[in-house]
């Protein structure tokens, strides 16, 4: 069975930031349909007109270039941030209106799923675990809301990511099998994980014994959107292919997510490169990765 594969827009932002940009892309040089939008694109705090018309060119952009979103995701601009999981409780308050204005974005874009990385707590906060447990039962009260907003604006699921810090929530295999059971009864519309390859198999905090099929016998049954990147599983690297550093076994993956029945999950590549690189090279990188991840997928089929 063939694996859905499409690109997360995190690589247009800065370079192709119009939507019309970046579908002309995706549909005539990636030769791709599906894709995962970036809120870095269009940021949910922006003024509501603002957002709007923005959102009603992507909408135009889909239809125009015959594209699909799948879900709106976080970038880089948010996941910069405590989010969720700030020290401070006016922090944490705004990091929930962000997530209900981008609740009501992706409704806006027409997708049917909408997440990301939920923040990170402080170095003080988790390194006393009475606050850190405090701010896990916290986190668990916002995640219900957002849960109960997207339920209000018609998705189906939202999309919670993994990551290799320790200070943020899930970042193992057991805290995310944690989560689901903890927001069993709580969750007003499905929690689904986004698993980053890059993060699943970062070895300084997993070990050279991390693998993917670990993630996949734990909590399979909830992911919902897999991302695939090239690294060196010593950083996020989020590299494109080729590349001198590493070079990720694409086709080991898709043999993976095929042994544990998750062809139904579609796969983003997710890459993201300095502001400052070539933009020629780097658009030409994109392309390049594209086409290598797109051949090993089928290879491995």
């Amino acid at each position: 069975m063939s694996i859905p594969f499409g690109i997360n827009l995190g690589f247009a932002v800065k370079r192709l930031p119009a939507a019309s940009e970046w579908a002309r892309f995706v549909r005539e040089q990636l030769n791709l349909e599906l894709v995962q939008f970036s809120f870095d694109l269009i940021d949910p705090f922006m003024p509501l007109n603002a957002r709007l018309a923005l959102a009603a060119q992507v909408r135009q952009a889909v239809r125009d270039f015959g594209l699909r979103i799948h879900s709106a995701q976080v970038g880089l601009a948010c996941y910069t941030y405590n989010g969720l999981l700030h020290p401070d409780r006016a922090g944490r308050q705004a990091a929930m209106e962000w997530w209900k204005n981008a609740v009501a974005l992706a409704a806006e874009l027409e997708v049917e799923a909408v997440g990301g990385p939920l923040g990170a707590m402080s170095v003080p906060d988790a390194a006393n675990p009475s606050i850190a447990a405090r701010r896990y039962q916290e986190l668990l009260d916002a995640l219900t809301e957002i849960t109960e907003t997207a339920r209000a604006h018609g998705l189906r699921a939202v999309l919670v990511e993994p990551t290799p810090l320790r200070r943020e929530f899930p970042h193992t295999i057991e805290q995310a099998v944690a989560l689901q059971a903890d927001m069993r009864e709580r969750a007003a519309v499905p929690i689904e994980y986004v698993l980053d390859i890059g993060h699943a198999l970062y070895e300084p905090l997993y070990g050279k014994g991390a693998s993917l099929s670990a993630w996949f016998e734990a909590i399979g049954k909830h992911i919902g959107v897999l991302h695939l990147q090239n690294t060196d599983f010593q950083s996020d690297s989020h590299w494109g292919f080729p590349d001198p550093r590493a070079e990720y076994d694409v086709a080991g993956f898709a043999a993976q997510v095929r042994a544990a029945n998750l062809t139904n999950v579609p796969t983003f590549l997710e890459v993201f490169y300095t502001f400052e690189a070539d933009d020629a090279q780097v658009l030409q990188n994109v392309i390049s990765s594209v086409e290598h991840c797109r051949s090993r997928l089928a290879v491995a089929a």
